[in-house]
């Protein structure tokens, strides 16, 4: 079998799959906290933005450009704006958050991430590195989507990072695309999208995270909780189907399914002794922890570039 047949036929298995343990939703009326971009089919990269933009009716401001689309004095070094995560840190208020309470750091980040860099650090559990790199090799890079490298020597010179605005028809911020690809290679590793979601009966807001793939998605929702010292702390715990948490939806036949997949993450953010903001991210599988990451956050500055960059090590 030529492998340009085995992958549709892996791809419409795998669709199969999620549409048998998962369950019918309409995103029109019940299950609408599920609505999210998806892609067509083949690579997806970035080729979702301007149709999720074109679905609501509205427009892409990329990094150092204005809301009409030009570049624009003020706002970073190049003129335009600086893309955050997401527009206001303080969208996130609720019973269980306080974000008055954050340091003015990890509030920056979030709000101003372009003009951010971020240097990573990897370290695969025993029993999950052989699978992660299958999935890599099988999906990631094949999909241009969720390629978290293995080998910490596939991004020896570096991950660039951009942020791209999603805006409605009115100009409000409707999302923001998160885009990391290899220096080296122009592949993408992650194409995400962030934006603050309410899940039914919780009145906690939640950081919302999608990643499209072809004629479905991955999403994330994240229950942010205050730390001492002005950290905070992303969770997607376990939890019923409603709950903060990780999700698969795709669509089959016409129709969309979802099932709750028993991934779970959390993102400590805090600023160290010396001043630095840092994340401890840790990816769990049921109950086991699969990858640990620890994120540097600096500030650009003049003499360093002003995109984010990424650098993963062991």
């Amino acid at each position: 079998m030529g492998r340009n047949i085995s992958w549709p036929i892996l791809d419409r298995g795998t669709r199969l799959w999620w549409r048998t343990v998962g369950r019918r939703i309409d995103l029109d009326a019940e299950h609408a906290w599920l609505a999210a971009p998806v892609s067509a089919r083949g690579a997806v990269g970035d080729r979702w933005l301007p149709a999720e933009a074109e679905r609501i009716g509205g427009g892409l401001i990329r990094d150092g450009e204005s809301e009409n689309g030009g570049s624009e004095n003020g706002g970073s070094e190049n003129g335009g704006s600086e893309n955050g995560l997401l527009p206001s840190l303080d969208a996130l208020a609720g019973p269980g958050f306080d974000p008055t309470a954050v340091h003015p750091a990890i509030r920056g980040f979030y709000e101003h991430t372009s003009s951010w860099r971020m240097d990573a650090w990897t370290k695969w559990s025993r029993g999950f590195a052989g699978p992660g790199a299958l999935i890599e090799s099988m999906y990631g890079k094949r999909l241009q989507q969720l390629a978290l490298p293995v080998d910490s020597l596939a991004v020896a010179h570096g991950v660039d990072s951009e942020i791209v605005a999603i805006v409605g028809p009115d100009g409000t911020h409707a999302g923001s695309a998160w885009l990391r690809t290899l220096r080296r290679t122009g592949d993408f590793m992650f194409s995400g999208y962030y934006r603050v979601g309410r899940l039914p009966g919780h009145e906690q807001p939640s950081v919302h995270v999608s990643f499209p793939l072809e004629q479905g998605n991955v999403q994330v929702y994240l229950r942010p909780t205050n730390g001492p010292d002005g950290s905070m702390t992303l969770s997607s715990p376990p939890g019923d189907f409603g709950d903060d948490g990780a999700y698969v939806t795709v669509i089959d036949g016409g129709r969309t399914y979802a099932a709750r997949v028993p991934v779970h993450e959390e993102f400590h953010l805090y600023v160290d002794d010396e001043g630095v903001a840092r994340t401890d991210h840790v990816l769990k599988m049921w109950g086991a922890t699969a990858v640990r990451l620890h994120y540097r956050l600096v500030p650009a500055d003049a003499d360093r570039p002003r995109t984010p960059r990424t650098l993963i090590a062991d």
